[in-house]
């Protein structure tokens, strides 16, 4: 079983805790999201695998976890690229936010989630039981999607490309 990193709202380390565990619970722990552009400034997105323990089957970007006790959140957003996308790149990291989502299957995602952006023009190699399909697509383009199709996104990307969008593309200077 893999542990979260309890945390407060600053991000200060308060425990840990089994992740299924944290998540029926609802508490708080540290996140993150990578989001990986080429250099057309499309971005990589993920349709995650069915069987997924939530939002199976929707699209997201381009890797999401939680780092491990040991890992600072570089390591850990380089070590879930290359399990779930086949990928190497340099990560950076951009901004984070705090959010909260229910699920139907009684889950909580209670997340301080740190954005990271990193860049390359090689495809990945998906992981079938991570990721099921993949697209480059533009922002303008997604954020168009999400609003006549929101039904297809994780909650989490939503709230990254609806509520935290002029963050994104400050740190990518676009």
């Amino acid at each position: 079983m893999t542990d979260v990193i309890l945390v407060n709202e600053q991000d200060q380390e308060i425990g840990q805790m089994e992740k299924l565990e944290a998540h029926q619970k609802g508490l708080l722990h540290r996140a993150f999201s990578v989001f990986v552009f080429n250099d057309k400034n499309e971005l990589l997105i993920q349709q995650r695998a069915i069987g997924k323990y939530h939002s199976e089957g929707l699209w997201t970007n381009t890797c999401c976890s939680h780092p491990s006790p040991e890992e600072t959140l570089e390591q850990a957003a380089n070590r879930r690229l290359y399990e779930e996308m086949g990928m190497v790149c340099t990560v950076k990291r951009a901004f984070s936010f705090l959010y909260r989502a229910e699920f139907e299957n009684g889950l909580v995602e209670h997340e301080l989630d740190h954005v990271l952006i990193g860049y390359t023009n090689y495809p990945p190699l998906l992981n079938p039981e991570e990721a099921q399909a993949y697209k480059w697509i533009s922002l303008d383009e997604l954020e168009k999607d999400i609003a006549q199709h929101p039904e297809k996104y994780t909650i989490w990307f939503k709230i990254i490309l609806i509520d935290h969008i002029h963050s994104l593309k400050k740190s990518l200077s676009i």
